[in-house]
């Protein structure tokens, strides 16, 4: 399929995940981006250990390598070069620190009026823009730990949501000045933020504290919408989620579970009526689905099109028939050589998703082709490889 983005060139300056996810999904659509790893280490995001170590090969697939120190007057010139030719440049290091390398805002726009560059920080413009923030800084900052966890336990959630959705909403910054710009035929600078990120999470809560006028309690102790709406255990010692959120959803489960005796009671006849009566609603519905084992639950729920869901463990998505359907995971290989499917970007454009073109490179893979295009020698790269202003990959 054509890409959206093809043609796009694109300089990423970025580690760990909020300033690799933008430039992934930008690679996805078909862009070709650079990401500028400082040498001779390479974007520490690499050595990351533990649950951390996938961080790279999948927030890094569909781009290109150039490894150059941007601390060298050279190694800058080489990147000024490259960013005459760029389209967007993407960026989430702390506060000033582009500034300081000499390559920030104000420099590359002047080398390149044409150029759209999205800085990714902790927070947008205003008292906190110059303080430090991580995903899980913010998700306490917010109001998220907050809601998730139960009374008087704050959690962050179990992804770096943050991070991904803030690096989403920067691209959706960017398209929009690429957009601008065939008006204006000028760039600008995007901000997108993880504070701000959050906080939008929070707008439906906002909203339904001032439309009740109290206090939003965590999500575990919410007054409910619904009047089944929770995971119930399995004779198997497992647990499936079930959601009965309508009439014909309470019908087709008293149907289902032969017990004509629950839909005739007047106390459950409606949605507002189940939820008020929820306190021994709850303990009656585990009762009903209890003998059941998880296979067997889940096979009368689905032949009675009752909304339900396993409880899943990430290491079980690798087997999901759905996700293995249409190319919704794509072979990774992993830091040290392993290999994982993992998944795309999550919509389709004319039926098909988006794959993988490239794997994450290795550290200064594309270095040597990329400065071929700006005209450097291959004598002086290997004199700039030696004295270590760049890696060849």
């Amino acid at each position: 399929m054509s890409l959206p983005c093809a043609g796009l060139r694109v300089l990423e300056f970025s580690h760990t995940i909020m300033g690799p996810c933008a430039g992934m999904v930008l690679a996805d659509l078909g862009a070709d981006v650079v990401k500028v790893e400082p040498a001779p280490e390479g974007d520490s995001t690499r050595r990351l250990p533990g649950f951390a170590g996938g961080f790279f090969p999948f927030f890094n697939r569909n781009k290109r390598s150039l490894a150059v120190d941007l601390k060298n007057a050279r190694g800058r010139e080489l990147v000024e070069a490259l960013a005459t030719r760029a389209d967007v440049a993407i960026e989430n290091y702390a506060p000033g620190t582009m500034e300081r390398l000499g390559i920030g805002w104000e420099r590359l726009r002047a080398l390149n009026p044409r150029l759209v560059y999205l800085a990714l920080k902790g927070f947008l413009s205003g008292p906190y823009e110059s303080r430090p923030a991580l995903d899980e800084v913010v998700q306490f900052m917010s109001g998220l730990a907050y809601m998730t966890g139960p009374p008087g336990q704050p959690l962050r959630a179990g992804s770096s949501v943050i991070d991904i959705l803030g690096g989403s909403y920067g691209v959706i910054g960017v398209l929009a000045a690429l957009r601008e710009r065939e008006r204006s035929g000028r760039g600008q600078l995007v901000k997108a933020a993880l504070y701000e990120s959050a906080v939008l999470l929070m707008g439906q809560h906002m909203a339904g504290t001032a439309v009740t006028g109290e206090p939003m309690p965590p999500m575990p102790a919410r007054r409910g919408a619904w009047g089944i709406y929770e995971p119930f255990a399995t004779a198997d010692g497992d647990q499936v989620f079930l959601a009965i959120t309508s009439d014909n959803h309470w019908r087709r489960f008293c149907s289902a579970f032969a017990r004509p005796d629950l839909l005739a009671d007047p106390r459950l006849a409606s949605n507002a009526l189940r939820v008020a009566a929820r306190k021994w609603l709850i303990p009656l519905v585990a009762e009903v689905v209890r003998p059941y084992a998880k296979s067997e639950l889940i096979a009368l729920l689905e032949t009675n099109a009752i909304p339900w869901a396993p409880v899943t463990r990430p290491e079980e998505l690798f087997d999901d028939p759905h996700l293995n359907t249409g190319g919704k995971l794509v072979d990774t290989v992993l830091e040290g050589g392993g290999h994982a499917k993992l998944p795309t970007l999550p919509f389709e454009l004319d039926g098909a998703v988006l794959g993988l073109r490239r794997q994450a490179p290795r550290l200064g893979e594309h270095t040597s082709e990329l400065l071929t295009e700006i005209d450097v020698s291959d004598a002086e790269m290997r004199a700039l490889a030696a004295g270590g202003v760049i890696v060849l990959g």
